[in-house]
Order: structure tokens, then C-alpha cells, then sequence
């Protein structure tokens, strides 16, 4: 597309979709989405994937495997919700803290409310962006986002932070769509994505465009291949990808050494 190579080239632009945008005006343009949505995201969340996110996110923090046995600090990138975060409180041992990090207060104030006094002070709700994390220098044992870093405009940016505020040893996960792997479920993919999601986002949160601009930024998004390759570049070892549900999803994985 000549989008795309646009994207690539021109340091200025970036995509939200399939438009190319000044890089300056995408994270504005995404925040919007985000507000849009908050109130029913996590319900969008269940009826577009069959519910079958919540698999995704438990194999997750399985692969994580938090210690429950010592202190353990993690940071969750765009989780304002905190179904990331909420799964590692509860795999994890009583001195686990878990710090959700989100640039979109609607979504942190959903993820507050539904923390409630369950989780009290190992939950904090902080507004920020995954570009310029407000944490020292090796504050974390472990990282997380899930769905979230396509919608980075600076996705380079976001992965040296994550290198930045992980310790020694510290483990990178990360979770984002990606495209079937399997002959003929791709063009069922397509149709469902193009055509029900955002009839879908129409009815449930009253707003189709946020729903069909997701739906392109998984086409817009780099490959599993060259996105392990940005991983690796940002400093992360031993990193690896597995494909779940056919290729939609991939469990991007990379260790601080």
C-alpha cells in the first residue's frame, strides 16, 4: 500500500489504520478511541472474541509464571481495565504489587472501580505512556501489555522503556493480534473482522469507526517475525513468539539479560 510505505519512510508520519497520520497526531487520535469505549470495552472484549480473550490472557500470566513466594513488582502497559493485572495479584504470592500504567484515564477509572478494596494498595492506577515511563531504572520484575502496543506511535520507543525499567532477569510479555496462519481462515477472519465488529461496536458502545479503526491496526501492525526482531533490537534476549487460536494471536515473549 502506499500508505504503508509512507508510514515506513517518512519519519513524520505514522498509520492509525489505514490513514497515515503526522506521528504527533495518532496518540490524541487513539486516546479518543479509548474514551469512547471505556465504559463496554471489556464487554466488546468478551462478545468479539467469544470470550476467548480471557484464555489468551490466562496463558499469559501462566507464562509469566509470577513467584508467589517473594516480592515481586510488575508493570502492566495499557491495562487501565486491569484484567492483566488482577490475573498476576491472584497468581502471585500476598507481596506481589502490580503497577497498571495507562495514557487513558477513562480506562484507569474503570480499572479502579472494579479493583474495589479487593486487591487494596498491591494495585495502583497510574496515568502515563508507554513511550516515556515515569519509573527509575530497573524498577520491575516483570512487564506486561496485551493488545495494547499496536496503538503505540512510537512502538520502538515503548520497547526500549521496557528494556529501561526491567530488572536483571526481568521478563517482557506481550500480547497483540496478528493474522490467521491457517489456509482459508484468513478470509473468515476478514469478514468477520470488516464486516461483524463493527456492527458489533455500532450496537454495544453506540460507536462502529473506534472498532473499525482496531480492526485495521491489526493489519498495520508489523509481523511476528520483524516484530521479534524490535524486541531483540531494543535489547531483550531469548526472545520468541507462539501462535494461539490459529495465528490471530501471538504471545510475544523476551527476557532482560
Amino acid at each position: 500500500m502506499a500508505d504503508e510505505t509512507q508510514a515506513r519512510t517518512d519519519p513524520g508520519t505514522t498509520h492509525f489504520g489505514y490513514e497515515t497520520v503526522a506521528l504527533g497526531e495518532k496518540q490524541g487520535r487513539v486516546d479518543e478511541v479509548f474514551r469512547s469505549v471505556a465504559s463496554r470495552y471489556d464487554l466488546m472484549n468478551d462478545l468479539m472474541s467469544v470470550g476467548l480473550h480471557r484464555a489468551w490472557k490466562d496463558a499469559m500470566v501462566s507464562a509469566l509464571r509470577p513467584p508467589r513466594t517473594r516480592p515481586y513488582r510488575h508493570l502492566d502497559v495499557a491495562g487501565g481495565t486491569g484484567d492483566i493485572a488482577f490475573r498476576v495479584l491472584d497468581e502471585a504470592g500476598p507481596a506481589a504489587h502490580v503497577t497498571v500504567l495507562d495514557i487513558n484515564p477513562d480506562m484507569l477509572a474503570v480499572g479502579r472501580e472494579r479493583a474495589g478494596e479487593r486487591y487494596g494498595p498491591r494495585a495502583e492506577f497510574v496515568e502515563g505512556n508507554a513511550e516515556s515511563l515515569p519509573f527509575e531504572d530497573r524498577s520491575f520484575d516483570g512487564y506486561t501489555i496485551a493488545f495494547g502496543i499496536r496503538n503505540v506511535p512510537r512502538i520502538e520507543a515503548a520497547l526500549a522503556e521496557a528494556h529501561r525499567v526491567l530488572k536483571t532477569g526481568g521478563r517482557f510479555l506481550c500480547l497483540e493480534f496478528s493474522m490467521p496462519d491457517m489456509p482459508g481462515f484468513d478470509r473468515i477472519y476478514d469478514a468477520y473482522s470488516f464486516n461483524v465488529i463493527p456492527r458489533l461496536g455500532k450496537a454495544v458502545t453506540g460507536d462502529a469507526e473506534s472498532y473499525r479503526y482496531l480492526v485495521e491496526s491489526i493489519r498495520r501492525f508489523p509481523t511476528p517475525g520483524v516484530f521479534a526482531d524490535m524486541i531483540e533490537e531494543a535489547g531483550f534476549r531469548r526472545v520468541t513468539h507462539r501462535a494461539m487460536t490459529g495465528g490471530i494471536v501471538r504471545l510475544h515473549s523476551g527476557w532482560k539479560i
